[in-house]
């Protein structure tokens, strides 16, 4: 079975001369009560033989949080998480208003075994974090990114 891929974008600013990068929450019941450890950046998967892997970054971002991405994305790295799913990431430049954040819902049998299917958010809310701070929230698969996103910041101030 060939492993899942998905597609993403790491949106980040600078504020007060402090780089911060937009993370998401997962919705539905199963993340409702983590938070360390259990936001992504936006992203979800896609098929490589009908579209490209930033077309998928674009289109999940808008799907998850209502807005549309950065203009300018930069591919950033491919990782491969724990669960052997593939993150094609891409870095761009970017405001979000996290306050505005609307995401595409799925459904689920809920509770389990009920028989009844309820819809939840794929994002139930977005925040800003300094790198730092995002170390310790996003998922332990998806932090190379925010290595790699530190690292272009050294390249790019030399």
């Amino acid at each position: 079975m060939a492993a899942r891929t998905s597609a993403g974008i790491l949106v980040h600013r600078i504020r007060d001369g402090v780089r911060e990068v937009l993370l998401v929450h997962p919705g539905g019941p199963f993340w409702a009560k983590k938070d360390a450890g259990a936001w992504t950046i936006p992203k979800g998967e896609f098929d490589a033989s009908h579209e490209s892997a930033e077309t998928a970054a674009r289109r999940e971002f808008v799907e998850e949080t209502g807005q549309n991405a950065p203009v300018t994305l930069e591919p950033l790295v491919v990782v491969k998480q724990p669960g052997g799913k593939v993150v094609h990431a891409f870095a761009g430049e970017g405001e979000v208003d996290v306050s505005a954040i609307r995401s595409n819902a799925f459904e689920i049998e809920w509770p389990p075994r009920s028989g009844r299917t309820q819809a939840f958010p794929e994002v139930d809310r977005a925040a800003w974090f300094t790198l730092d701070e995002a170390r310790g929230k996003i998922l332990a698969g998806q932090r190379p990114l925010l290595d790699a996103l530190a690292a272009h910041d050294r390249q790019g101030s030399r």
